[in-house]
């Protein structure tokens, strides 16, 4: 079979085939993909030989594919710790949806609300987790917590701080000691 070349205007040859970078397949498994998601992660390794949520795709693809998406502003990207994280715009919605052909009742996963499966309990009082019956005996409990052991009455949060206690000066250390 007999290849076909031709020459662009920049001079160089190129192949007829030059312009297919991936299979169409691969492309449209990777849109619907990321469509249905919203989000996709790729590891920064060009030479995986397939990405780990959709098999028989190299990474590669994924990768070129979404940095196509990128350059057009239709997903957000983050690459962090190796990893390149993109996220659908709000446009990249709309391309991805004319470009499957989808209805406009399909939208990615991280649009949708997730449902409540059990309905919402009620609050407890503002008493505490046993009641406003129980409120005073709380704080009785606590006052009887700050009281010095054996009775005496005296309360230990206010016998500590600045100027509770007696000030002794024992000179002769430090600095200016005369011994």
């Amino acid at each position: 079979m007999k290849e076909e070349w031709k020459i662009s205007y920049d001079c160089s040859i190129r192949s007829k085939d030059a312009n297919m970078f991936m299979p169409k397949a691969h492309r449209v498994a990777i849109y619907e993909y990321l469509f249905k998601e919203g989000v996709i992660v790729a590891k920064k390794d060009f030479h995986a030989q397939k990405h780990p949520e959709l098999d028989s795709i190299p990474n590669l693809h994924v990768i070129k594919a979404l940095q196509s998406l990128h350059s057009r502003g239709l997903v957000k990207e983050q690459f962090a710790w190796r990893h390149y994280y993109w996220y659908l715009t709000n446009e990249g919605i709309e391309e991805l949806r004319s470009y499957l052909h989808l209805p406009p009742e399909i939208v990615p996963s991280t649009l949708k609300r997730p449902a409540r499966s059990e309905p919402l309990r009620p609050r407890p009082a503002a008493g505490g987790p046993r009641g406003p019956a129980d409120a005073s005996k709380t704080g009785e409990d606590r006052s009887a917590y700050r009281r010095a052991p054996g009775g005496s009455g005296v309360d230990k949060k206010g016998d500590v701080g600045p100027g509770a206690g007696e000030v002794e000066f024992r000179g002769g250390f430090g600095r200016g000691s005369r011994n």
